[in-house]
């Protein structure tokens, strides 16, 4: 008997023919599963189709498009046991390069008609599903810079002819972290947490690894004096992630916990897996394994902690009795 699935297509995601590129997936999958297919619109979103999939009870979603499509498509499946099968088709497809999914159509229908599933995070910001990471600042506008018609045209370059031009209006802000133990105040032009995220995420690689199933987020603060400072820490954020080394620079700085409350001054703006969602303030928080889906193994990377060196540094321990004499200001 037939495997089945219901297949949430996107048609205007990235650069190519949506036609053709739907011909092929049902080319390469449909001999081995029995496809209902839906398509997008700019009034039926993939969230609103995989809701419904699966109050239909479907055995298997399979999601197609860029990295808001998969989010919002995961967010219908958190905690159902129902696996998510992803074909990129978007304009960076972070998600897919996280897990090590291949970024062709036809590798990736091949990893779903392999079958193997792994249950890894996912996180809701705000409340709202994250797959990938949120960021604060400085990602966040360059996120809204590169608009689709950008996209469209230039590809990932989009984002990088954004990035130059946003170092022209960098502007560092106060910022105040709190963990389940500790409230940490510094100031930053970038705050990044992922849930995952790949080397080519430089904002999201303090720790150099982001581990996507062990029920931790990472957050990643990026502190330069100036517009040279940025550029230089954003390189090094590249070499590191490259290496697989963290970072040592005392103007990036690292950590990991199940959840974050972050609050800014003055507020800014807020991109959710390649989406503008609003502003600051958020609050994160991790669903451990919470999504199944079909995924290659990969190795492995532990991160460490480092915030040594950011300025105006300020640790306070939430547990009074832990608080006296465990206050760190620099």
């Amino acid at each position: 008997m037939k495997r089945s699935a219901c297949l949430i297509f996107n048609p205007v995601a990235g650069q190519g023919d949506s036609e053709q590129e739907l011909a092929q997936i049902r080319a390469i999958l449909e001999p081995e599963i029995d496809l209902d297919i839906y398509i997008t619109t700019e009034e039926v979103g993939a969230d609103k189709l995989a809701y419904a999939a699966v109050e239909r009870g479907v055995d298997e979603i399979i999601a197609s498009g860029g990295d808001g499509t998969l989010s919002a498509a995961a967010a219908a499946v958190v905690n159902t046991n129902i696996p998510l099968g992803i074909i990129s088709r978007g304009t960076a497809n972070a998600f897919a390069t996280a897990l090590t999914i291949p970024d062709t159509i036809e590798a990736a229908c091949e990893t779903i008609l392999q079958g193997a599933t792994k249950n890894v995070d996912v996180a809701y910001c705000n409340d709202l599903p994250m797959v990938l990471l949120v960021g604060i600042g400085f990602e966040a506008e360059t996120v809204e810079r590169a608009d689709r018609e950008a996209k469209k045209r230039f590809g990932i370059l989009a984002y990088v002819l954004a990035g130059i031009q946003q170092l022209r209006e960098l502007e560092s802000f106060d910022v105040e972290i709190e963990t389940e133990d500790r409230i940490i105040k510094t100031q930053a032009a970038a705050v990044t947490v992922a849930n995952a995220a790949p080397p080519t995420s430089v904002l999201a690689q303090g720790p150099a690894g982001i581990i996507y199933d062990d029920g931790l987020l990472d957050l990643t603060i990026v502190a330069p004096a100036n517009k040279a400072g940025a550029i230089a820490a954003t390189y090094h954020l590249f070499q590191t992630a490259s290496a697989g080394n963290p970072v040592e620079r005392d103007d990036i700085g690292y950590l990991r916990a199940k959840q974050f409350k972050i609050t800014t001054n003055p507020p800014q703006k807020v991109a959710l897996d390649g989406e503008i969602i609003g502003n600051t303030p958020i609050e994160v928080k991790c669903v451990p394994c919470g999504l199944k889906i079909f995924v290659p193994q990969v190795d492995e990377v532990v991160p460490v902690e480092k915030l040594d060196g950011l300025p105006n540094l300020v640790i306070e321990m939430k547990n009074p009795a832990e608080n006296s004499g465990n206050k760190e200001d620099k």
